[in-house]
């Protein structure tokens, strides 16, 4: 018997059949024009609402809107729903929530139906996913080679203006592709004044999304969700104008660079987001870095903001899509424009404590702009005139309180051969063989103290920003010479704790 007494006869006689084939007509006409469209006749043969929800992109389709949040629930935790009926359909979850009128058999054939015209629909896409993925990796490679007319000319979107540029790596990128399209449904129309491209380059996941201004956060999230799920790490640029994608392109696999297990989506902007910075004076610090940077143009400033976020040389011309020589090449000619050593460590950070400085405000000649940012005393006078150099600061602009007080917060009470070895690695550009050949110690036991260290110093030495940030901060609470030779030791090749 069913909830509305029902007999079995009645429900599978003439009348029953028809029923039956009645629903399913309307549920295949629906199916014909969208699966939106299906989702919303589902719910009204059962009279209550229905929900096509995914692991990643939550809800898909629901009707009505406001029954998003319950349907989702609904899939992630089935048994404290028991009044749904769930049916798997298209890699997500369809969830019906059926009024007590309707009986239960009714909306168990609602659901079967349209879990299978969901399929159907599924397999569709399938067939012609690999062709449409073919299609958004060629868009983005013209968007990266400047064709930024014809990209938005085939997309038809006239608001289409700015870009935020998003690049995955992981063991499990052709998956997380997938899965990604399906929660996204790219459609190269724009909807709500934004289209989303994807594709795979080189081994790695790019997600560009082309919209007016600023984006509502909805690929975002999206990334976020897939990226713990899939164990990816990604960096994230912009937006930034449409014609600056080849800079959104290098700055997102630079951020990417500093995403860890624990923060598995860094934005470009926070890479490199400096607590030291803030505490310099400002008016000498811009005047400072302006002069450094005078011979430089803005490709310069960028490939060498690249380089030193990413840490290396191979991974800057990855990044910048060139070749490895190529930016070697580019790095050599920039150290004789400097006229710097830029394989100096000290150097290294010095530059990218430049590259970081704020453009300088109107009025910063002016004797108020001579005070610290943090409120500290003032700096002393300007440096002599003449091109600054990368080997040294001027005076006043490392030597204030402020920065005392947060190099000793950083690096304060490391023991000595922790601050010795630490020093001595980051002097090597963090290679841990030439560091532990000149500290005279074994590669694990160096391995070991550095684990010490980013434990005490609760930073992650694998970003180069980071470490050249400990860089600074080490000289600023220089009381000795930090040198290998001082190690303390005992006994050949250990070492005694102080």
């Amino acid at each position: 018997m069913s909830s509305t007494g029902t007999t079995d006869h009645e429900a599978t006689g003439p009348r029953g059949a028809r029923h039956e084939r009645d629903t399913a007509d309307r549920l295949l006409r629906a199916a014909t024009r969208s699966g939106a469209h299906l989702i919303a006749e589902a719910a009204s043969l059962v009279q209550g609402w229905a929900v096509l929800a995914d692991p990643i992109a939550g809800a898909v389709y629901s009707a009505p809107a406001a029954a998003a949040a319950d349907g989702v629930h609904a899939a992630a935790a089935p048994r404290e729903h028991p009044h749904c009926t769930q049916r798997p359909a298209a890699g997500a979850v369809l969830v019906l929530a059926a009024a007590p009128t309707v009986p239960p058999g009714h909306a168990c054939h609602v659901a079967t139906t349209t879990a299978a015209l969901l399929e159907v629909r599924g397999q569709r896409a399938a067939e012609l996913r690999g062709e449409q993925m073919r299609l958004h990796t060629t868009l983005i490679r013209l968007l990266l080679a400047g064709h930024t007319a014809a990209v938005t000319e085939t997309l038809g979107g006239n608001r289409l203006t700015h870009v935020t540029v998003y690049r995955l790596s992981g063991v499990d990128v052709p998956t997380a592709h997938e899965v990604l399209w399906r929660a996204v449904r790219p459609s190269l129309a724009p909807y709500a004044d934004a289209v989303t491209l994807m594709g795979r380059r080189d081994g790695e996941l790019v997600v560009a999304e082309l919209h007016h201004g600023g984006d509502d956060g909805r690929i975002l999230r999206l990334v976020s969700r897939l990226s713990e799920r899939h164990h990816l790490l990604a960096g994230m640029a912009g937006p930034l104008p449409l014609a600056e994608m080849p800079t959104a392109h290098s700055d997102a696999a630079a951020a990417r660079h500093s995403a860890t297990p624990d923060r598995r989506v860094v934005p470009a902007d926070a890479v490199g987001a400096s607590r030291l910075t803030p505490l310099l004076p400002t008016a000498p610090y811009t005047r400072w870095a302006e002069s450094v940077l005078r011979p430089l143009s803005p490709a310069h400033q960028h490939l060498l903001l690249v380089w030193l976020r990413t840490g290396s040389k191979p991974r800057a011309a990855a990044a910048l899509g060139l070749s490895a020589g190529t930016v070697r090449a580019r790095i050599r000619d920039l150290s004789r424009l400097l006229g710097a050593d830029l394989e100096d460590a000290t150097v290294r950070a010095h530059l990218l404590l430049a590259l970081r400085a704020p453009a300088p405000a109107p009025g910063d000649d002016n004797d108020n702009d001579n005070r610290s940012s943090s409120g500290s005393r003032p700096p002393g006078p300007p440096g002599p005139p003449g091109p600054a150099r990368l080997e040294s600061l001027p005076d006043g602009l490392l030597d204030t309180e402020a920065v005392r007080t947060w190099a000793v917060g950083l690096v304060g009470g490391l023991e000595p051969h922790l601050r010795i070895a630490l020093t001595c690695w980051l002097r090597h550009h963090a290679r841990t063989a030439p560091a532990a050949a000149e500290l005279h110690v074994h590669r694990t036991t160096l391995a070991g103290w550095l684990t010490q260290c980013a434990e005490h110093l609760a930073r992650n030495l694998a970003d180069a920003t980071v470490r050249a940030e400990i860089h600074l901060a080490l000289k600023a609470t220089r009381t000795g010479p930090d040198d290998p030779a001082a190690l303390p030791r005992r006994g050949g090749r250990t070492y005694r704790r102080l």
